[in-house]
């Protein structure tokens, strides 16, 4: 009976896990997370009295996109050439 349940606890930690690993790779997180930036650089430079803050928080919203979007890639790659275990 204790095998049973341990092995039914790690069937359900897996599930979280594997949830948790598709919300950090979901384009719905990277998109909530753009537009957060967008808002709160947004938000800031208003209040700092910045002439277009509006247009102005385009620019690091766009620069966290493509830094998420880039991530994958740069993974792989240094798995392939740094992480050598």
């Amino acid at each position: 009976m204790d095998i049973e349940k341990e092995i039914a606890e790690l069937k359900q930690r897996n599930q979280k896990v594997e949830a948790g690993k598709a919300w950090e790779l979901s384009y719905l997180r990277k998109i909530i997370l753009i537009a957060f930036t967008y808002l709160a650089i947004g938000i800031y430079l208003w209040a700092i009295g910045i002439e277009h803050p509006w247009l102005n928080a385009i620019v690091p919203a766009v620069a966290f996109m493509l830094s998420t979007l880039s991530l994958p890639f740069l993974k792989k790659l240094w798995v392939k050439y740094i992480y050598k275990k």
